[in-house]
């Protein structure tokens, strides 16, 4: 079956922007994935972006890049999610005849504003969001939220704080081979849990970096796809979801994934066995092993096992994750790591990783986002890529 193709990828290189602005780290993302397509703004007829974008979002970007084609626009935000929304979307509006190439672009520079992204946001807690009288006399943060996952995952199935450092310690293996990561010192088990504590059980190192930068990526028609110089990488199967509080009955230890999962999973007619990369959301450790549970990778509860004595490292475990360092290591630009995490599994797939992780005979890979926060409200999207 012939479905759409991401043609173009791009990830910006610097991790700390003072002298740009979002517009124009949008804009230089933009760019790098078109050329990394072989094609040009002329050629964009359909343009995603979230609410990192400046101005009027699609209004002030399209007139900013010079989109003077498009036919299709989708401003769909889920927080760090929303690009893997943004790829399934593109994918779909390209197969039903509403543009032929999609651009997606994503930027934000957090680090040089001085966010350390700890806060639930300024615009999050205005009177009119239905939340805020309920939930801010008990002083939510991002950290105590994560951290209180962590705990109950910890009280209900036992899993250990050497369970959670394993994931950074992947991680951090990933990233010393990339030179553009911000932690490029590998770590050890020792280490994380030497960290200093930031939020019980977290420590420092179980949190994700801070940075500036952005990417983007490009959808285009198969019959024009299969005209461009990488291979074709295919969209086979996505879901997206939002999970709430449900009303008071939230369970803690399941998130969006385990909604979204099982339908990327259905339309791609394959399973967690199938995979070869994952590319999953790791704003903390705890985050990722209630990703590997929610997705079917490890039965619930049995995440931590799952991830420990380096399963999620390339060319030792049997899952490889985030070979480029992920959130935890190489970058989360604007708060936001959704996109990376679609890069990094293309790259696997055209086999453009570096050559110390990539994996094997990489052929079919699976992205998941987590935008928002887990122990809160967060939105859930899953999507499943092939070389074809």
């Amino acid at each position: 079956m012939l479905r759409a193709c991401i043609a173009g990828i791009y990830e910006h290189p610097t991790r700390k922007a003072p002298d740009k602005t979002v517009a124009q780290l949008h804009a230089e993302c933009a760019k790098g994935a078109l050329e990394d397509a072989g094609l040009t703004l002329r050629d964009v007829d359909g343009y995603f972006c979230a609410r990192d974008a400046p101005g009027l979002g699609a209004n002030s970007m399209a007139d900013y890049l010079g989109l003077t084609r498009l036919t299709h626009i989708d401003t769909t935000d889920t927080g760090g999610s929303a690009y893997l929304i943004h790829v399934a979307h593109a994918a779909q509006a390209i197969m039903s005849g509403r543009c032929k190439v999609a651009l997606i672009t994503m930027a934000g520079r957090p680090r040089s504003e001085g966010s350390a992204g700890a806060d639930v946001g300024a615009r999050l807690l205005t009177p009119t969001v239905p939340e805020v009288p309920w939930e801010v006399p008990y002083g939510p943060n991002t950290l105590n939220l994560y951290a209180m996952v962590a705990a109950r995952h910890m009280y209900e199935f036992g899993t250990t704080s050497e369970q959670l450092a394993w994931v950074k310690v992947a991680a951090s293996h990933h990233a010393q081979h990339n030179p553009h990561a911000m932690l490029r010192d590998p770590v050890t088990v020792a280490d994380v849990l030497a960290s200093p504590r930031v939020s019980d059980p977290l420590g420092k190192l179980d949190c994700c970096v801070v940075s500036d930068g952005g990417g983007a990526v490009v959808l285009a028609h198969p019959s024009i796809a299969g005209s461009l110089k990488h291979p074709r990488i295919q969209v086979i199967g996505s879901g997206e979801s939002i999970q709430g509080q449900r009303g008071g009955a939230i369970d803690l230890m399941r998130s969006g994934a385990a909604i979204s999962g099982p339908i990327a999973f259905e339309e791609a007619r394959v399973t967690p066995r199938d995979i070869r990369y994952a590319s999953l959301y790791d704003s903390f450790t705890i985050t990722v092993i209630v990703q590997l549970e929610d997705l079917g990778f490890c039965e619930k509860g049995r995440g931590g096992w799952f991830v420990a004595d380096g399963n999620l490292i390339s060319g030792i475990g049997s899952l490889p994750f985030n070979t480029d360092g992920g959130g935890l290591c190489n970058n989360h630009p604007g708060h936001r790591g959704g996109m990376t995490k679609v890069i990094e599994a293309v790259r696997q797939l055209r086999g453009q990783a570096h050559p110390a992780v990539q994996v094997r005979d990489c052929d079919l890979a699976l992205v998941q986002g987590t935008g928002g926060m887990l122990g809160s409200r967060h939105g859930s999207a899953t999507i499943i890529l092939e070389r074809v």
